[in-house]
């Protein structure tokens, strides 16, 4: 019974989790086409301005995002699309690891990082919560 319930709980938080990280990528996506100058002033300046690649940016996030969405409501979808946005946030903090530096402002840099590695940290805990549902449905 314990176990039941500890795996319900699981569930929902990997449901929930799923859906809201999707929708942040659909935020972050939304904001890098819509107006990409306030995204690239915001915490995206690294290096000069270019406006063609920050859109082409936010396609990927854009297509991450709705996969997030639609895994939260195809729970067979959720373990795959979690390690591709894990795979796609680890990546990400190396090349900000390697740039800390260059952000303008300076506080972006290290920023950046964090919440690249908080974001990588979230997607590893909702794949570990979907690869057990996934154990332990068979």
């Amino acid at each position: 019974m314990a176990d039941s319930m500890e795996a319900n709980g699981r569930e929902r938080v990997a449901t929930a989790g799923t859906l809201v990280l999707g929708l942040a990528q659909i935020g972050l996506g939304l904001w890098m086409a819509a107006a990409p100058r306030s995204f690239f002033d915001a915490i995206g300046g690294f290096g000069a301005y270019n406006e063609h690649y920050l859109r082409d940016v936010s396609t990927f996030y854009l297509a991450l995002g709705i996969a997030l969405v639609v895994a939260w409501r195809r729970p067979a979808w959720r373990v795959p699309v979690l390690w591709v946005a894990l795979l796609q946030y680890a990546f990400h903090v190396v090349n900000h690891l390697v740039d800390v530096g260059d952000a303008h402002p300076g506080w972006v840099g290290p920023f950046d990082v964090i919440s690249l590695a908080v974001g990588a940290a979230a997607f590893a805990l909702l794949l570990i919560a979907g690869a057990h549902r996934r154990r332990s449905s068979g």
